[in-house]
């Protein structure tokens, strides 16, 4: 599954070029062209990485950073600031804002793909691994399996996908949308409900008997990968 970037630039031929650049090294991309529209789409849409530019309308950069930081819901989301201001001060101000990483203007496309992608493992570490645990679950990414407890769990590929996607977020709480966008992708029109049908059957794959169920249910919010019972 494609990481998700968000793209928070007010120059418009700047965000075609880095949306060409970042889509053909792998990244789905979603768009904010100033500092409310980004915290909006943050909290709405859960990128797995914010690509932020400093200088912004109506909020700037360094504010959105900070606000970001201070909501449990979304103070892990990695953070790249990517300004002109290149000076010693202004990356150290942009750091201790709360920024992952600092890119300065003009910049290798090339290179800031490898820094995104190189907060993303720090910040899902277990993504680069070969397993992905939580709890007594765990699914074997080389073999493509899935194993509670040591007994082996068939998924269809719709439902491993999803797994996939709990497992390298757990905790997080996701909406339908952004499940749909994550495993299904942006482009698919698929039905809402379809995600329900889809957590069922993950449901009553991966919980045996006697098995607390791991998938819980947050009313009006979505679902989350978590251990506590619904």
């Amino acid at each position: 599954m494609k990481p998700v970037v968000l793209v928070v630039e007010d120059e418009v031929p700047l965000l075609t070029l880095l949306r060409y650049n970042l889509e053909k090294d792998g990244f789905q991309v979603a768009e904010a062209r100033d500092g409310e529209e980004a915290l909006v789409a943050v909290k709405d849409h859960k990128p797995d990485v914010v690509l932020l530019d400093w200088m912004l309308p109506l909020v700037s950069g360094i504010e959105v950073c900070r606000q970001l930081r201070r909501m449990p819901e979304t103070r892990g989301i990695p953070i790249v600031m990517l300004t002109a201001r290149g000076e010693e001060a202004d990356k150290i101000r942009g750091l201790n804002s709360g920024a992952d990483d600092y890119v300065t203007k003009p910049f290798s496309p090339s290179e800031l793909s490898a820094r995104l992608k190189a907060v993303l493992r720090r910040a899902r570490p277990s993504t680069s691994q070969e397993t992905l645990r939580f709890a007594d679950l765990a699914m074997d990414l080389a073999g493509h399996r899935v194993a509670r407890n040591g007994r082996h769990v068939h998924l269809g590929p719709t439902e491993f996908r999803l797994l996939r996607f709990f497992l390298e977020h757990p905790h997080r709480v996701f909406s339908r949308e952004q499940l749909l966008d994550a495993v299904w992708g942006r482009d698919v029109y698929v039905e809402p409900r379809t995600v329900d049908v889809h957590i069922r059957r993950l449901r009553k794959a991966i919980n045996g008997e006697e098995e607390m169920d791991l998938i819980r249910t947050v009313r009006s919010a979505g679902y989350a990968l978590d251990q506590a019972v619904n």
